[in-house]
């Protein structure tokens, strides 16, 4: 429900009306993204129910792979529907707060994707790719939540409300569970 009420509100919204193709499918590329970033924890934490972690860890790749196409669609249709916007937003000059926070996870989802593709040829330790990696993923998870609830747009407050808190909810208890700030003290001794 998280999931699906969010996305359904949005492409009923009546503020999408007389706007353009390109700029409804932008935002519910956005909307979309969203929902992603729930499902990212929920597979590497082996949470989602028939699917063992072996096999969440595989499709947390493939689920990657279609934020980064989420994210990038999105900016794509905004600058389409307004480049002056999106230039203001990539220089963190634009007058609308949430612009900031939605090119701060954008970098950070970009970076997290680089980062995984890349894992073998940058010969990483583990420990440093873990670390490296989860930091990247929490730019994105707050960075993402924070661009959402400051944008008064076509998801409805409380279908909003409910998937950033569902992320965030997601997101620390997957941290928590595969204790991944351990690494930092076990590496100290």
């Amino acid at each position: 429900m998280a999931v699906i009420v969010p996305v359904a509100i949005a492409a009923n919204s009546p503020l999408l009306a007389w706007r353009s193709p390109v700029y409804i499918a932008a935002g519910l590329a956005g909307v979309v993204a969203m929902t992603l970033v729930l499902f990212q924890p929920l597979l590497v934490g082996g949470y989602l129910p028939g699917l063992p972690r072996p096999r969440g860890r595989r499709l947390h790749r493939w689920v990657g792979a279609a934020l980064v196409t989420a994210v990038a669609l999105h900016v794509a249709g905004l600058w389409l529907t307004s480049p002056p916007d999106v230039i203001d937003a990539l220089l963190f000059v634009s007058p609308t707060p949430f612009s900031a926070w939605g090119v701060i996870a954008m970098w950070a989802v970009f970076a997290a994707a680089s980062l995984a593709a890349l894992r073998r040829r940058l010969r990483l330790r583990p420990r440093v790719w873990r670390l490296g990696h989860t930091s990247l993923v929490m730019m994105v998870v707050l960075g993402s939540v924070v661009h959402a609830l400051l944008i008064e747009g076509t998801m409805g407050t409380v279908s909003k409300v409910v998937l950033c808190a569902s992320i965030l909810a997601v997101t620390v208890k997957v941290l928590l569970d595969l204790r991944t700030w351990a690494l930092l003290t076990r590496s100290r001794r």
